[in-house]
């Protein structure tokens, strides 16, 4: 690709303005009130203990591949049973990680995965009913850097 002279002079002074006014990548962590946010959107009211299970290590030795499984107690019949249930991890830049949709045919409300964790944080999972209750529940994951507790 051939650039003009006036086209490089413009390339290079756009560089330097973005580099002097600071524009750096850098990561953005969902806080504690947008993961709440993203519950009370899916759930539609205020979550509580009960009925799900989630199931995390306490000590992740790799942020990349963290296994969680989620279950809830459930005969998924009429209305009890499960319509869907999301993890969400208040550290990652995106809290919602995955979202889980039953049907009375999935026989059990159980999903296994793995997750990708930025760094030390609570992985919650909340499970949506048919009867319209909700449940949550949650769980510290300590991700540690190269087998070092952190």
């Amino acid at each position: 690709m051939n650039f003009n002279r006036r086209q490089a002079l413009a390339l290079s002074a756009a560089t330097v303005a973005f580099a002097a006014t600071g524009l750096r990548a850098r990561t953005a962590l969902a806080g504690t009130e947008e993961t709440e946010k993203r519950i009370l959107d899916f759930a539609g009211k205020a979550p509580e203990a009960g009925k799900i299970t989630l199931t995390a290590p306490e000590i992740a030795e790799n942020g990349n591949t963290v296994p969680v499984s989620v279950k809830v107690d459930s005969a998924m019949s009429d209305d009890d049973r499960v319509v869907s249930v999301m993890i969400v991890a208040d550290g990652n830049p995106n809290p919602e990680v995955a979202t889980f949709h039953f049907t009375a045919l999935s026989g059990t409300a159980a999903a296994t995965t793995r997750i990708r964790l930025a760094q030390t944080q609570n992985v919650i999972a909340v499970a949506k009913m048919a009867d319209g209750s909700v449940f949550m529940d949650k769980k510290e994951v300590k991700v540690t850097i190269g087998g070092c507790g952190g």
